[in-house]
């Protein structure tokens, strides 16, 4: 059910990050404004959000308690980061090809250790936080500095990510895999520092 739902989530940030992107400029700025003032506060707590992060959502992913489900979390949080990060930018700052420890990644300076810097520290705080809010806190700043940089992000794959650090069987497996992308290498980048290397032998 966990894996079901995560592909729902997945699905349902895309379709909504491919509807905000398909409005004419002007409405497209004042719900992505909404959105933003939607940043740290809880799902359902702004009427005006609740038709880009309820519409169409599939109904076992909505609450029956009156307390944000997992999902709802997870597409609330990543919608809102999505609309922090695209102020201001003409370009999507969506990108399927980015995975979220890739991105943090490039915050790195030129020449710094991977455990180095503040992206570093804030990554290291987020992948330790207790809870989703505690996380949502610690990826706006991370959210801050890749909009600086025009750094995109693949913001389905980052809802999903959220969705299932929320459940003790899949969050270890989410945590590690950050980790990977966050220290991966492209073997042609491993070449070239492998022949800078040979060359000061």
């Amino acid at each position: 059910m966990i894996k079901k739902n995560s592909d729902q989530v997945y699905s349902y940030v895309e379709r909504q990050i491919h509807r905000l992107q398909a409005l004419p400029p002007h409405p497209q700025k004042a719900m992505l404004a909404k959105l933003r003032r939607g940043v740290g506060k809880d799902p359902g707590e702004l009427p005006e959000l609740w038709g880009i992060f309820l519409q169409e959502l599939p109904e076992e992913l909505m609450s029956k308690t009156g307390q944000p489900t997992a999902a709802e979390w997870a597409i609330y949080v990543s919608l809102t980061m999505f609309a922090l990060h695209q102020q201001g930018r003409e370009r999507s700052m969506n990108s399927e090809e980015m995975k979220f420890g890739q991105a943090v990644r490039l915050l790195a300076e030129p020449g710094q250790e991977p455990q180095e810097g503040s992206a570093y520290r804030r990554f290291s705080a987020l992948v330790t936080a207790q809870s989703l809010l505690e996380i949502s806190q610690h990826l706006r700043g991370i959210i801050q500095l890749l909009r600086q940089k025009e750094i995109p992000l693949n913001y389905p794959a980052l809802a999903k990510d959220l969705f299932l650090l929320q459940f003790p069987s899949s969050a270890p497996q989410v945590k590690l895999r950050w980790g990977q992308d966050y220290y991966y290498i492209p073997q042609e980048k491993e070449n070239n520092k492998n022949k800078e290397t040979d060359n000061h032998e």
